[in-house]
């Protein structure tokens, strides 16, 4: 399945909470949970300045999904994010039995952008979600968005545009 072009406002929603956390010294990573029927349920974005590496909004928001949705409605539900999930959150998601994925960016894109940076490699293998939950139906990137992306990891690691 291609992503519509009903679907690229939780996309620019994603990237304005990326640049939200990226403006609160955080990365700049951002997530929407919509419902089956197109209502916003939960949003997030990263808080890994924290201390805690775990706390990426995908993660939060299959928690949320756990506490608050049935299965029915995880499974009918879709997670939009600015970057596509890491393994954690691709478990996680799988795990909570939520649907589809929308991302702006790859990790493969991702990586390329850090390694452009000089950005250490993570200590988990940025892996795609289908290495992680087969069974997950991801789409993305959406290329009208990533250029977009792009930039906010630009800022972060070198302070500028």
């Amino acid at each position: 399945m291609a992503v519509r072009d009903d679907e690229l406002p939780y996309l620019r929603r994603c990237v304005e909470l990326a640049a939200e956390a990226l403006d609160a010294g955080d990365e700049p990573f951002g997530s929407v949970l919509v419902s089956g029927d197109g209502t916003v349920l939960a949003e997030d974005h990263n808080r890994v300045a924290s201390g805690d590496r775990t706390r990426h909004p995908e993660f939060e928001l299959a928690r949320w999904a756990a506490a608050h949705l049935t299965p029915g409605e995880r499974a009918a539900a879709t997670v939009y994010t600015s970057g596509e999930h890491c393994p954690m959150c691709a478990a996680a998601h799988a795990w909570v039995g939520l649907g589809r994925i929308v991302y702006v960016a790859s990790s493969e894109q991702l990586t390329s952008w850090l390694a452009e940076l000089g950005v250490a490699a993570p200590p988990v293998r940025p892996l795609p979600v289908s290495a992680i939950a087969p069974g997950v139906t991801v789409d993305g990137p959406v290329p009208e968005l990533t250029d977009a992306i792009a930039a906010l990891h630009r800022r972060f690691h070198r302070g500028r545009d």
